[in-house]
């Protein structure tokens, strides 16, 4: 049930009118991924309005997370990152229907996770192989969804931009991206995604990170351009579901 009067979402009732915060408020919205990315995207979509969420993902807020995430704090390193997702979106919306699943999406789980209704996907996960997956999975089955590019190594937030995955230049996530949907035929037309045109500057770190046993390069990155990777995320998310922009 929506709380359309509810003084929270006031001036969000006053900018796009009552019938399209109801719509925001009735939808429901998937988060895969609550990392740099998808912890900022979360907060634009729970101040939004928006009131049923499924919050996935994996891991537990570290220390190296602190210069990016914005559910990283001393207090909660060390817990869950879905456990803290939810805790901080039911603060800012009492109101909030929270799911959370505790889960690394990949090919073996990706049909079960998408059985649930969802108005609308967010894809904020780096792993390419799951990335894929989840992509194909979601255009199988017509779920509306845009996907983060890589918001590492760059640092000019005016090339951040709202484009479909055929028009990315400049970075690597989306590249390979790119090779491996289109050798399946996927149209890469039909995939909107957040990314940067600026070319990755270098990183001075040889450091490398243990993931789900592979070690990769540990990638520089500020937060103010994870940041608004995911309020831009958000913003279309917004836009969507209440109806100002098609999709």
């Amino acid at each position: 049930m929506a709380h359309i009067e509810d003084k929270r979402f006031c001036r969000t009732r006053a900018f796009l009118g009552d019938e399209a915060l109801s719509r925001l408020q009735d939808s429901t919205v998937m988060i895969i991924g609550l990392g740099a990315v998808g912890g900022y995207a979360l907060e634009g979509i729970a101040r939004a309005g928006v009131e049923n969420l499924i919050l996935v993902d994996f891991d537990r807020v570290e220390e190296t997370n602190i210069n990016r995430q914005i559910l990283a704090l001393d207090s909660t390193i060390g817990e869950l990152k879905t456990t803290v997702a939810s805790r901080r979106a039911a603060d800012i919306n009492p109101h909030a229907n929270i799911k959370v699943k505790k889960l690394y999406v990949d090919e073996s789980n990706i049909e079960e996770l998408l059985e649930e209704r969802v108005d609308f996907v967010i894809d904020a996960i780096d792993s390419l192989p799951s990335k894929c997956a989840l992509i194909k999975a979601l255009m199988a089955k017509n779920i509306p969804f845009i996907s983060s590019m890589g918001a590492a190594l760059k640092q000019d937030s005016a090339k951040i931009k709202v484009c479909t995955l055929n028009q990315t230049q400049g970075d690597s996530l989306a590249r390979e991206l790119r090779r491996r949907l289109k050798t399946e035929g996927v149209d890469l037309t039909k995939i909107t995604c957040v990314s940067s045109i600026e070319t990755p500057q270098k990183s001075l770190s040889a450091e490398r990170k243990e993931e789900r046993g592979h070690f990769r390069p540990i990638l520089g990155s500020l937060p103010t351009i994870t940041a608004i990777f995911g309020l831009t995320i958000a913003n279309e998310a917004i836009s969507r579901l209440c109806g100002q922009k098609q999709g």
